[in-house]
């Protein structure tokens, strides 16, 4: 019996990914039109003999998560449960405080998988990998490689060429080690359990010898279950024939900005030919006109002359008017896109609203697509003092007037907006 962990974090965590986190959990955000956790859910179902997943993290169960839990649990016809953290214990100290639950019903494995990459999730792969190497009690690490420069911004793994095992791990090291990355997604048994818990007892001496003067801080990483397993477990592994890397040549991204979604999203629906062609729209007559992949809600209601794609999301009961030109973008639920308006590399909020004319652009922050092995760039919000330039965000219940051009900048509902703008954020 196996079952899946995901680690869906907390409020503090998609801090990258504001606005659009004020308004929904991040893992429920939808990417090629389905929540950010969906597409591990779907990926964990297919797995023979998968039996339970369970979220981990520390957002307070709210109508949106359960909603999302209750209708996960008919579509998919499998138990799928959230458990709650007192606090930030990070990637190894919540799957330790959870244990018990883990360990119920006696599963031989289990994959831990981090709710913010996009991937194609070769999990049955890594399975097969984790019985042809190493001995059974072995770990697996999936891998993937970056280029020089990009690798250090993630941990990197030194493996035996022959053998994948790993030799050697650094998290995020200030040179370069190697350019195989962590693609946070793992495959542990029930003894991982003993690794973390001899972390977890150091941990609680090291409070005994070095008492914290002062209060506590809220992310708890002064306790002693606060573990991460990059820098706390794996470091440790490498090099004893227990941890072994799976090197997969499918996609894979993170998510960590709102730019990366849309990045997340041409990954996701170019997968859909092969795994829900279902969900890409098609030219018809009397439809939009489409142009590359494109997912269009049922409740959507699209104009024929309008054009969409490539790479365009377009969520529950989005109006579309007459001309419109969408590209590269997510439009999420209600929006109201005027007509002959233009939005391009952008996300358009919740019940947002565009003016007849307008222009919503953003620039892309895609991955090098000259280099196969470069990976996102997790961009800070100012360089130099100044905006960075990036997709163009629209918040919840903002409107745009008429004739009015907004250039890679972020818009919260505003009094007045009669007025273009470029590299702003407008609150």
């Amino acid at each position: 019996m196996l079952k899946a962990i995901i680690l869906i974090g907390g409020p503090q965590k998609g801090t990258r990914f504001r606005p659009l986190s004020f308004e929904v959990p991040k893992p429920l955000f939808p990417v090629a039109g389905v929540p950010m956790l969906q597409h591990h859910i779907e990926a964990c179902v297919k797995v023979p003999n998968l039996k339970e997943i369970l979220l981990i993290g520390f957002y307070q169960p709210n109508e949106e998560l359960n909603r999302f839990l209750f209708n996960a649990q008919q579509e998919f016809k499998m138990p799928i449960r959230y458990l709650q953290e007192f606090a930030a214990l990070g990637t190894g100290g919540g799957i330790y405080h959870f244990r018990d639950q883990i360990l119920s019903g006696s599963p031989e494995a289990f994959f831990v998988l981090n709710a913010d990459v996009c991937s194609a999730f070769p999990l049955a792969e890594m399975l097969s990998f984790q019985k042809e190497h190493g001995e059974p009690n072995s770990f697996v690490i999936l891998g993937t490689t970056a280029n020089r420069k990009q690798s250090m911004n993630y941990g990197c793994i030194v493996e035996n060429e022959e053998t994948n095992e790993v030799l050697h791990y650094v998290e995020k090291p200030s040179t370069f080690v190697s350019d195989i990355i962590n693609c946070g997604i793992y495959l542990f048994n029930p003894e991982i359990f003993q690794h973390i818990g001899a972390v977890f007892q150091k941990n609680q001496q090291d409070m005994l010898l070095y008492p914290y003067d002062g209060e506590e801080p809220t992310n708890g990483w002064h306790r002693a279950e606060a573990i991460r397993l990059e820098q706390d477990i794996f470091t440790s592994l490498a090099g004893q024939g227990k941890l072994y890397v799976y090197k997969t040549l499918g996609f894979w991204s993170q998510i960590k900005s709102a730019g990366s979604a849309i990045y997340a999203s041409r990954l996701y629906l170019n997968q859909y030919h092969t795994t829900h062609p279902e969900r890409l729209a098609s030219n018809k007559e009397g439809g939009p006109r489409i142009t590359g992949n494109v997912y269009i809600h049922p409740t959507a209601n699209i104009d024929p002359t309008a054009v969409l794609g490539p790479n365009v999301s377009i969520g529950t009961g989005v109006t579309i008017g007459a001309g419109v030109r969408v590209r590269e973008s997510i439009i999420l639920h209600g929006a109201n896109l005027q007509d002959q308006c233009c939005v391009l590399n952008s996300i358009v909020g919740w019940d947002s609203t565009i003016g007849k004319w307008a222009r919503v652009e953003g620039t892309p922050s895609d991955p090098n697509p000259n280099d196969p092995f470069a990976k996102m760039d997790s961009e800070t919000l100012f360089r130099d003092g100044k905006l960075t330039p990036s997709i163009t965000i629209l918040g919840c219940n903002v409107t745009i007037p008429s004739e009015v051009i907004v250039l890679n900048s972020i818009v919260l509902p505003h009094k007045d907006l009669n007025r273009s703008f470029k590299n702003q954020i407008i609150l």
